[in-house]
């Protein structure tokens, strides 16, 4: 079983690089009632990515457990480093534009095909049959992205999380990596098990 779970609410911080943001402490208080469930309970690998909001995720989520983090270059977020910091409504529009044309660059930001194929390249040797449980921890475009390779959708904003801090799980089949659950609030999850279980349709 794979889980991609999104960080929850940061620190906005418009002096300090994006990557550098960290939880808000309603985020912290977020993902801290989420490991007080039990889950996740091991043997389980957490990899996450190397951006503060997701390595602080990861920890909270590993302490209860003792499970060991590992961080994996190439799995951040969608390089926003062009423009930096924008309002929410800017920021909005240039995610919109990520997604509708997945080769161009929004405004010098990395295209969603090369940031798909980064996370996929990053992400690749630790996604097999045999790997077990497994949490990514990182961020809802490039999850997103990850998703919408899975599914076979092609790159879709429709495919987003519905908001920040959500869970995506997939489980293997056969030998081949299946969409389960599409994204839902971090919430849904007890235990490891979802609340409203059932097929993904």
């Amino acid at each position: 079983m794979i889980w991609y779970l999104s960080h929850p609410e940061v620190v906005i911080d418009p002096a300090v690089p994006v990557p550098d943001w960290g939880l808000s402490d309603r985020g912290r208080a977020r993902v801290t009632a989420l490991a007080a469930t039990g889950w996740p309970k091991g043997p389980m690998t957490i990899l996450t990515s190397p951006e503060v909001k997701a390595r602080e995720t990861a920890t909270i989520l590993a302490a209860p457990q003792g499970l060991a983090v590992k961080l994996v270059p190439g799995s951040g977020e969608v390089d926003r480093a062009a423009t930096g910091y924008v309002s929410h409504d800017r920021h909005e529009a240039l995610a919109d534009a990520l997604f509708a044309y997945p080769d161009i660059s929004a405004e010098g930001w990395e295209t969603a095909r090369a940031a798909q194929g980064r996370v996929l390249a990053a992400l690749s040797p630790f996604l097999a049959p045999d790997a077990g449980a497994t949490i990514i921890v990182g961020h809802g475009g490039v999850g997103t992205l990850l998703w919408c390779h899975m599914t076979g959708l092609g790159i879709s904003r429709a495919e987003d999380q519905p908001g920040i801090g959500s869970v995506w799980c997939a489980d293997w089949d056969k030998g081949r990596l299946l969409p389960l659950h599409p994204w839902r609030p971090m919430e849904s999850l007890v235990r490891g098990i979802w609340l409203d279980a059932g097929p993904y349709a």
